[in-house]
């Protein structure tokens, strides 16, 4: 390993006796920090943006390596733009911070914040032109940051516990420039990838920028559309587990839309109907020539997918717990499962320089929605970390009761050959008991979906943000899930 490949390895800083608790990732303060340590690396260190890497450093630096000793500004920067960005053409190095490593500490003087504490691990990775991608080594590091002239400044770090990788196997086809060429080629200009092994979200892969010059940092935030239904669905589920909800009981109890409520097939509608898609609805009212929320044949039999349908849930649901959707969510699933960057709305804690703006297929831009209402259907914007520990959540039945889990993997109703809906998820009949849990999103400037096996324990999602990302499913769905993938996608083109 060589002294260069040595100093990039970690960051920061020393521990102070009297720090503040540990703060929640929920708090501005978290985010704030967060968004430097991206701005710090995503777009200094892995671009080699010698200016932005200047502007994040306070003058008075001190940074203390375990391996290379201690350096000032001066001698950072020197090194940092003759050793890793002496030829960027030739060789890449990239930084990674490792999923729920990060910790924030406030410090106080007088009542009043001064610094902020951050402790973290992270690892480095290394591609020579014509070499395989290498895995330069992983460490540990602390961060002192301070405010001067109104911004977040690093003014020491301390990089320690080094330890050696060797070379890694390549997890997509191809190593991460190919890949890069590969998004280029296919105009896909964010790509979120999410692998699942051993029942694990083992892997998290950003690719491309957020916006023009701008690396997408691990942390971006997409709308994934429909995969919103999922984590309505399994907010019902929940409640059903809780014994304060039933998935047959009739809707009409708690909602009737004024559209229906002269049609008694509205009496017909429950929680597993809406789940499974068999309610009758249209997918959106608006689609009707007037607009209006219609029967278009008698819930239960048969399957029309129906966005419309989780709205009319989400109602449901408010009025028996006088609380929105959004709040019940983050009581349900998004504090248990720690996702702090997970939201049907849009509020004063979305960090919105992280969201990846979506695309048409010319390269144009679409508006972002910013709701202020839940969307049971629609709209969520949320992480792959925070999705694929949801994901396996879901694949793991965890916090449902053994009862409630079997119905939401039970074919409910046939889609096409050897796939049907469950309770707010499609199931693929993989053969000899085999299965996959599935749930796509599409919208304008997102196309997500999401995979996962509970037998093998394997999964993988897929987040783009351009209206035609779909096109790059097949091959990397093949690529992860193998024979299973491949069976999958022999379903879909059948």
């Amino acid at each position: 390993m060589t002294k260069y490949t040595h100093f990039i390895l970690p960051f920061f800083i020393f521990f102070f006796s009297n720090t503040q608790a540990q703060i929640e990732k929920t708090e501005a303060l978290y985010k704030t920090i967060m968004s430097r340590d991206s701005l710090l690396f995503s777009v200094g260190f892995n671009t080699c943006n010698i200016s932005q890497m200047e502007n994040m450093l306070s003058d008075r630096l001190e940074f203390y390596h375990d391996k290379d000793g201690i350096s000032d500004k001066k001698k950072f920067m020197i090194d940092f733009k003759n050793g890793l960005c002496k030829a960027p053409e030739m060789r890449q190095v990239k930084r990674v911070l490792i999923d729920k490593s990060s910790e924030i500490y406030p410090m106080y003087q007088n009542g009043k914040l001064y610094a902020v504490i951050q402790n973290g691990s992270h690892e480095f990775s290394e591609k020579e032109k014509g070499k395989p991608e290498k895995l330069g080594g992983k460490a540990k590091f602390t961060n002192f940051w301070m405010i001067e002239n109104g911004s977040w400044k690093l003014v020491k770090s301390l990089s320690f516990d080094h330890q050696a990788k060797s070379t890694i196997q390549e997890d997509i086809p191809g190593d991460d420039q190919a890949i890069e060429s590969w998004l280029k080629e296919n105009k896909i200009p964010t790509l979120g990838l999410g692998i699942i092994e051993e029942g694990k979200l083992k892997q998290i892969r950003i690719f491309g920028e957020i916006k023009k010059g701008v690396p997408a940092p691990y942390n971006t935030y997409f709308n994934v559309a429909s995969l919103t239904k999922p984590v309505t669905a399994m907010v019902a589920l929940r409640l059903v587990s809780l014994g304060k909800w039933k998935l047959d009981e009739p809707l009409d109890q708690y909602w009737v839309d004024p559209d229906v409520l002269n049609d008694p097939r509205h009496r017909k509608l429950t929680t597993r109907l809406i789940l499974s898609h068999q309610t009758g609805f249209p997918n959106w009212r608006w689609m009707n020539p007037d607009k209006k929320l219609n029967f278009q044949f008698e819930p239960g039999t048969q399957y029309q997918y129906s966005g419309e349908g989780f709205e009319y849930l989400r109602k449901a649901l408010e009025k028996k717990f006088g609380k929105p959707l959004n709040q019940l969510a983050r009581e349900l699933i998004f504090q248990p499962l720690s996702m702090d960057d997970t939201d049907y709305i849009w509020n004063q804690h979305t960090e919105e320089s992280r969201f990846a703006i979506g695309y048409n297929k010319e390269g144009q831009p679409y508006p972002t929605e910013k709701n202020k209402v839940s969307n049971a259907a629609d709209d969520l914007h949320t992480t792959i970390q925070d999705y694929g520990n949801f994901m396996v959540s879901v694949m793991k039945g965890e916090n449902l009761k053994p009862e409630v889990f079997q119905e939401m993997t039970k074919n409910q109703v046939k889609t096409k050959e050897n796939k049907y809906f469950g309770l707010g998820f499609e199931i693929y009949d993989l053969g000899n008991g085999n299965y996959a849990l599935s749930h796509g999103g599409a919208d304008l400037g997102t196309r997500c979906i999401a995979f996962v096996l509970p037998k093998s324990g394997k999964g993988i999602l897929i987040f783009t943000n351009v209206d035609d990302g779909h096109k790059v499913y097949e091959k990397l769905v093949v690529h992860y899930l193998g024979e299973e993938g491949k069976k999958i996608v022999a379903i879909e083109t059948k």
